[in-house]
């Protein structure tokens, strides 16, 4: 169990890849490659693909060789999952990994690798990222499912967010005034009114809050949200 990890979103899209092992646990982790948005994902296996990792191989960024995982597969990698099945070849991809710098998950022996998954929440444009340290993926999962529905009534509320800040920003205020603003928003009652679909309140308290610049806005900033 790791207690001292080190928490960040990776942005892939210009990343190359590699998934060792297509079972259902190396499917989920190319899945999961795939909705990043990840530029190239080698992917290998010495066993005939089942029909769910035939599906994922038919994406565009897949390059898949049915073989075992080599030291030049590695190299110029961004992350690799080490998911074969077999604990002695994933310690071995494990090492080749260390070798070159190359981060690597080891799915059945974490602290082999460098790296473990976090269990993802989303909704919407939110995303809460969830681990237990390895000590159980199955709670991360159920804690999951908890936190999809903790952020459900709040995306509406950062879509708002989202809409007012460039707004804001383009007028070129002092950062502090900026700054106090942004708490005063995040801070206020906005959120609940939203939740509970009280758009009136939410006019009334952003033609108080926001630069007059911005009132003609407000329709456009809260359209949809309710």
């Amino acid at each position: 169990m790791k207690s001292d990890l080190y928490p960040l979103f990776l942005d892939l899209h210009d990343a190359r890849c590699l998934v060792a092992g297509l079972g259902d646990v190396g499917c989920r982790k190319l899945r999961g490659l795939l909705e990043a948005g990840a530029g190239t994902v080698l992917t290998f296996d010495v066993a005939e693909p089942s029909a769910e990792a035939a599906a994922l191989l038919a994406s565009p960024q897949v390059r898949h060789a049915r073989r075992a995982c080599a030291e030049e597969d590695v190299r110029g990698c961004r992350l690799v999952f080490a998911a074969t099945g077999d604990r002695a070849e994933n310690a071995r991809i494990a090492a080749l990994c260390r070798a070159h710098g190359v981060l690597c998950n080891c799915v059945d022996a974490p602290d082999a690798g460098d790296f473990l998954v976090p269990a993802l929440a989303r909704q919407g444009e939110l995303m809460l990222a969830l681990s237990t340290g390895g000590a159980s993926p199955a709670l991360a999962r159920r804690w999951r499912r908890e936190l999809e529905e903790w952020l459900a009534p709040r995306v509406r509320m950062a879509r708002l967010m989202g809409r007012l800040r460039p707004c804001v920003l383009a007028l070129s205020t002092d950062s502090r005034q900026n700054g106090n603003l942004f708490r005063s928003l995040a801070e206020s009652p906005l959120q609940h009114w939203l939740q509970d679909g009280d758009m009136q309140a939410c006019r009334d308290f952003l033609a108080q809050s926001l630069p007059p610049e911005l009132h003609a806005r407000i329709p456009e900033f809260l359209h949809d949200l309710a």
